[in-house]
């Protein structure tokens, strides 16, 4: 019995159901698992009618933590219906199973449990590559792909020259698909995909490898297929700000389980504040790193001090002293460090990078305290959160990504006794500035 079913979902507006779906993986084990388990599953589950044995053990997966079994939900009981026409935006941390909600959908890989309905074709671009051969050229991979969603080859030649152009490979058409750079692969990738007219367009991480042009060309070509076409779309990024331009719909997954869906706006803001509490109460030194650093050199305490070089809490409009401890692991030369500060929604607001302002600095062995001085505070009341870069000779030494809380108190700006409106307080950052008129 088929796991994954492409049925048209009749007297209805359901374009793709998720119902009760679970993807169990076995720790180091490449494919379905033993020959031993399968019999033990067969016997279980044919002969003596119980249910599956493999189906009742497994943790929830949180990778932060070590665990006692070799078995892990990637997924699991995932429920939820998307409507045609909706374009969805699928968030969550690393690890919170975005990607391979994806690729049951696509038919990479079979739910271990539950059913996912489908109506119509489905286009995919989920990793770099996927559905290229690399013998092949760009014109041959194209026909390829546009034969396995179904089209003649008649049609495929009709949207032939739209893809190319999109992608922008005309001079290398012809070559080997292999010979490609990874933005060139993304942008074929993509705009076959999506120039294919599948009723479903499903999209990964992947776009973020091309670059900010071609990022803003495929949010667009995304909104022109859901809207102008009325064709649904599954979109997973970690780029929050694309997510609310594009999506309507959002669901959020959390080690490997539904957390919420709702509005776009709504789960966001739900995505926010689950980061923020994992974080809270944690010291710097405990807080999860972003992606691969060295160690040479660790953030582990942040303090703010006023102008009296008292620690207090920011003041918008008032002297801060920003106080970054860190840790060299060794003597260090060539070391700079960068703080970037983000609206709880995840946009950027402002960047402090030290290497703009000053030589990169050497650091001996030990602790030490580096300090970013803001004259004068430009962001409003409400909540921001925090990022902290270390390089150490062109290399990240510690990478915290926007993990660190900071609340900014009301304060008199300008000097003046007003107050910005209530509705832009947290989002915007203020400057300094003069109105006159002629007479």
């Amino acid at each position: 019995m088929l796991n994954v079913q492409c049925s048209i979902l009749e007297m209805s507006n359901i374009a793709i159901q998720f119902d009760h779906v679970g993807k169990l993986y076995q720790l180091g084990v490449v494919g379905t698992g033993t020959l031993s388990h399968d019999l033990n599953r067969w016997w279980a589950t044919k002969i003596l009618g119980k249910e599956d044995p493999y189906l009742k053990i497994g943790e929830t997966n949180d990778r932060s933590k070590k665990g006692s079994s070799d078995f892990v939900w990637a997924l699991r009981d995932i429920t939820f219906d998307v409507e045609q026409g909706d374009v969805v935006g699928i968030i969550g941390k690393n690890g919170a199973g975005k990607s391979t909600l994806l690729k049951l959908l696509s038919r990479i890989t079979s739910p271990s449990t539950g059913v996912i309905r489908a109506r119509g074709r489905i286009g995919s671009l989920l990793e770099v590559g996927t559905g290229f051969h690399p013998e092949m050229t760009g014109r041959e991979n194209i026909y390829m792909n546009g034969s396995i969603m179904g089209m003649t080859r008649a049609e495929i030649t009709r949207k032939l020259d739209e893809i190319v152009d999109f992608a922008g490979v005309e001079r290398y058409l012809d070559t080997p698909v292999k010979r490609y750079s990874s933005g060139m692969t993304v942008r074929l990738g993509f705009a076959v995909a999506a120039f294919m007219e599948p009723e479903i367009l499903v999209v990964d991480e992947v776009l973020a490898v091309g670059d900010a042009e071609f990022q803003k060309k495929a949010i667009g070509k995304m909104q022109d297929v859901s809207q102008g076409g009325g064709r649904t779309v599954l979109f997973v990024s970690h780029n929050m700000g694309s997510v609310r331009r594009l999506c309507t719909r959002g669901v959020l997954l959390k080690d490997g389980g539904l957390f919420f869906k709702g509005s776009v706006e709504d789960t966001i803001d739900q995505y926010m504040i689950s980061c923020m509490d994992s974080t809270a109460n944690l010291p710097l030194i405990d807080m999860p790193r972003t992606g691969k650093t060295s160690g040479k050199l660790r953030f582990t305490n942040i303090e703010y001090i006023d102008g009296n070089g008292h620690n207090f809490q920011p003041h918008c409009g008032k002297r801060v002293k920003i106080k970054i401890t860190v840790e060299a692991r060794e003597n260090l030369k060539d070391c700079y460090v960068s703080i970037g500060i983000r609206g709880n929604m995840g946009d950027p607001l402002m960047t402090f990078p030290s290497d703009v302002t000053m030589d990169n600095f050497p650091l001996s062995k030990g602790v030490h305290h580096i300090y970013c001085d803001i004259d004068k505070l430009p962001l409003t009341v409400g909540s921001y959160r925090i990022g902290l870069w270390a390089s150490v000779q062109k290399e990240c030494a510690d990478y915290l990504d926007n993990t660190i809380q900071l609340s900014v108190e009301d304060d008199d700006f300008f000097n003046n006794g007003r107050s910005i409106a209530s509705h832009l307080a947290g989002k915007i950052v203020l400057c300094d500035h003069k109105w006159s008129i002629d007479d």
